[in-house]
């Protein structure tokens, strides 16, 4: 007798195959449900996103500031605003004078602060990419950094020289550090920065880091958002104003 083949015994033998995948219908119906739900979803995405770059900045602009404060405890002075050689020419920025209290000390070591920043000596290392110093908004290259130094003859950091902290009245008041647009980013060891005129023409028609303001740091180590909106006899306080009467 011929064997009767495997597939033919048992109950269902004959029956029609289980039908697989989605029918037309079905298709069109999951496709709705899936665009639906990007339609829910994909607003918060692009909402939370510039606030998250904003918060990362934040904590940049905020250790730029712990450091600067860090270096003043070690040497009772905030650091100049950049060094300069005997000549009075411009050799290197605060922002390579803080390495240390920003967990660089490995890359302040290898940078020779008698020759300038841009010295052959040290032009390699100012291409170094030092993440705290960038701005996850910010459109420029990764050596590049938009946080300046506000720089005038009454502020915390002074061209080629350091400067007392006991001249300044009250330091959660005194800002030290800005944010700028990235059209005015500098290589992050240029002593480079943002001068008075500046942060006095700081405006709601200014081109501006962040939607509505700017991020700022101040000299007792906290950082804030300032609107564009803050008043011009404001801002020239806080870097006029503050100084302890002679």
């Amino acid at each position: 007798m011929d064997r009767i083949p495997a597939c033919c015994n048992g109950p269902g033998a004959g029956a029609s195959k289980t039908r697989q995948g989605f029918s037309l219908t079905e298709l069109i119906v999951v496709l709705a449900i899936l665009a639906i739900l990007a339609a829910l979803v994909l607003p918060n995405i692009r909402t939370a996103g510039p606030a998250a770059r904003r918060t990362q900045c934040m904590n940049n602009i905020r250790n730029i500031a712990l450091a600067i404060y860090s270096y003043k405890d070690a040497y009772q002075v905030f650091p100049p605003a950049y060094t300069v050689d005997a000549n009075g020419k411009p050799l290197h920025s605060w922002r390579t004078l803080i390495l240390p209290y920003l967990d660089q000390k490995a890359l302040y070591e290898k940078i020779d602060l008698s020759k300038p920043w841009n010295d052959p000596v040290n032009a390699k290392l100012g291409e170094t990419h030092v993440s705290v110093y960038t701005c996850p908004e910010a459109r420029c290259s990764q050596n590049f950094t938009t946080y300046h130094a506000l720089v005038t003859s009454e502020s915390c950091l002074r061209p080629g020289k350091s400067t007392d902290p006991s001249v300044f009245a009250d330091f959660a008041k005194t800002p030290i550090v800005i944010e700028v647009d990235s059209k005015q980013a500098v290589p992050w060891m240029s002593p480079e920065d943002a001068g008075g005129e500046l942060w006095l023409s700081f405006g709601p028609k200014s081109d501006l880091p962040h939607a509505g303001g700017s991020l700022v740091a101040f000299a007792d180590g906290h950082a804030q958002f300032v609107s564009a909106e803050l008043p011009i006899d404001e801002r020239r306080a806080m870097i006029a104003g503050l100084l302890k009467q002679k």
